[in-house]
């Protein structure tokens, strides 16, 4: 270990990882913590760093409906997999950059369970496996990965953000597995022989804090991206597509489709889950329903819906009180027709069905992981029990389940910024004011099409 670390501070490492790090790291390594220690002893600044950001915490103090919250992936409900702060930590966090995260007891503070691979190989070979806490798969090959580490690329990113929700594409609509490798029709912005972007070009970070904020985790966030960040305000030739900037996402006309190559799950529906069926459909080529799931829609070059974005978002948090006899919003987005920082933007909806506690008419947290878990037990009372016994937000808010559940209907939007096409493929005038077009005005605030009706015109001058 003597030599390691006096050939590594011998060596002025570049700032990117693409240095000798042959030279300087060698195993063999039992574990995928060995490699983070090795890697501290030169970049200890950098794994100081890290412990602050979302990627490690998985939660931020916000506003939240006017309340200061923690809110992050460890503390929201969705309507895919419910909840990953239920007692869940140990399938759920082979998307968290850290290792053995499997309970409340997680050290949060100790730099030596960052997953630094995860994000920095560029083999091609790193896997972390499904139900361990994020640990690497046996196979992988550590010493191979941790001598060719290198700045993340877009498999490195889509390793999780591709596959969000249970599956390639299931979760955003607009990041799936082919944005790897895309075509310019798929996105002009990764089009891998066109401008071929890396996810950070974008997504700019320093000290490890990535730009960008999803709806579903930051619905308050403020470090916004936006397409002025590299494009002219006013980057059309004609006035009057400009002039739509005033009220018009760029994102809106240039995203016509999502969902172009890999279906994206549309609807799913947990009050189905425990049936026996052998009658099971697909759409796309995936399944329709699954015993421990229940019911599901898919969606493929699905048109968005839209709706006014000011930048910031409402959202449900956990212990809130919802009206089983309507929709509950899970994440949405805030604006309207008369909010001049409000500009309509893209949305895939996703819709649902998950249970909530039809006494104290809250959404539940159930326990769907491990032997234990809904997915082994199919017992829904156990589920939202054991869920609601281990999830660290319901401790802390005094909650428990009350032994009666029913299910309720619930909606999540997704503001769609990636797949953006070629603007030969952008909407045009008639796509939005046509006799046909996807515009839903009056839901918009319009009385009518502002292009044809003056006084709905007027309502944004």
């Amino acid at each position: 270990m003597a030599a390691l670390i006096g050939s590594c501070l011998s060596l002025a490492l570049p700032a990117h990882a693409n240095g000798p790090h042959a030279e300087v790291i060698w195993g063999p390594f039992a574990s995928g913590t060995e490699v983070t220690q090795t890697c501290l002893m030169c970049h200890d600044q950098q794994g100081e760093d890290f412990l602050h950001s979302a990627h490690w915490t998985w939660s931020s103090s916000q506003t939240v409906n006017g309340k200061t919250v923690q809110r992050g992936k460890k503390d929201v409900i969705n309507n895919y997999c419910i909840s990953a702060g239920a007692g869940n930590q140990a399938s759920c966090s082979r998307c968290h950059a850290g290792y053995g995260w499997t309970d409340n007891q997680f050290d949060f503070a100790d730099s030596d369970h960052i997953d630094c691979l995860v994000c920095h190989d560029t083999t091609g070979t790193y896997v972390k496996a499904g139900d361990n806490g994020g640990q690497p798969l046996a196979k992988v090959n550590l010493e191979r990965v941790a001598q060719q580490v290198g700045m993340p690329n877009r498999d490195n990113c889509g390793a999780c953000h591709f596959f969000g929700g249970g599956g390639d594409g299931v979760k955003h609509g607009d990041l799936d597995s082919s944005m790897s490798y895309p075509d310019k029709a798929t996105d002009v912005h990764m089009d891998v022989d066109g401008n071929d972007m890396n996810c950070q070009q974008c997504h700019r970070t320093e000290q490890h804090q990535i730009g960008g904020h999803s709806l579903g985790v930051s619905p308050m966030g403020s470090n916004h991206i936006s397409c002025t960040d590299c494009h002219d305000s006013a980057p059309h030739q004609k006035k009057q597509l400009n002039q739509h900037l005033a009220s018009v996402a760029c994102q809106t006309c240039h995203i016509p489709q999502v969902a172009k190559n890999e279906p994206t799950k549309m609807s799913w529906d947990w009050s189905t889950a425990g049936q026996d069926r052998t009658d099971v459909s697909k759409q796309f080529g995936k399944k329709t329903f699954l015993k421990k799931k229940g019911d599901f829609e898919w969606g493929k070059n699905i048109t968005p819906e839209y709706a006014w974005y000011n930048g910031q978002a409402g959202a449900y948090q956990i212990g809130d009180k919802i009206d089983a006899s309507t929709v509950t919003k899970l994440t949405y987005p805030l604006g309207d027709i008369s909010d001049k920082h409000a500009k309509i933007y893209p949305f895939k909806v996703h819709r649902g069905k998950q249970i909530y506690d039809s006494k104290q008419n809250i959404l539940l947290t159930p326990k769907t992981t491990g032997d234990d878990g809904y997915w082994h037990t199919f017992d829904w009372a156990s589920a939202a029990r054991l869920g609601m016994e281990q999830n660290a937000s319901m401790q802390a808010l005094q909650l428990s389940f009350s032994g009666s559940y029913g299910f309720a209907e619930t909606e999540m939007w997704w503001r769609l910024n990636h797949m953006v096409s070629p603007k030969e493929h952008a909407l045009g005038c008639m796509d939005c004011h046509g006799n046909k077009g996807r515009m839903p005005w009056q839901q918009l605030g319009y009385p009518a099409d502002p292009m044809r009706n003056k006084a709905a015109q007027a309502l944004r001058d």
